[in-house]
């Protein structure tokens, strides 16, 4: 039998909007990784910046802004807490000095190993399997991409 379409009244229910259950589920995981977080000395944001960091060195300002769809104004005061907790340095780019790259520290570049732990923990606490992670990021990602088209 095939699945009932919801009335345009239940269209209207708060479980019923894909935007609710985004939402609510983003708090759930950010509740989630603030323990762990705080182990390591990072707020949430600043765990996603050091993520893009862990990935590639040396980024501009601006490159992981993009990445994190941060504006410099959220970002910077961000990275600037990170420069002073001593995870991050922020070098002037000699050729334009507008330009501001994000390199880690040593301190920076140990903290990846302690952190290493998180991705196991948060797998493990959402009872789900590494293939549907795996597939639920890749469809948030395509909604994301979708939306922002």
């Amino acid at each position: 039998m095939p699945a009932k379409h919801p009335t345009a009244d239940e269209m209207l229910h708060l479980d019923n909007q894909v935007c609710f259950a985004l939402y609510s589920a983003s708090l759930a995981m950010t509740k989630l990784y603030k323990p762990l977080l705080e182990e390591v000395g990072l707020t949430y944001p600043q765990y996603l910046a050091m993520l893009v960091l862990w990935e590639k060195d040396g980024l501009m300002v601006s490159e992981i802004g993009e990445r994190l769809s941060l504006d410099s104004g959220t970002l910077t005061p961000l990275l600037k807490r990170l420069e002073a907790a001593g995870l991050v340095a922020r070098v002037r780019d000699v050729q334009d000095e507008r330009r501001v790259h994000i390199t880690l520290t040593a301190a920076g570049r140990r903290l990846k190993q302690r952190a290493q732990k998180i991705p196991g923990c948060i797998l493990e606490a959402s009872q789900c399997s590494l293939p549907e992670v795996v597939r639920l990021t890749r469809e948030l990602r395509g909604l994301r991409e979708r939306l922002a088209a």
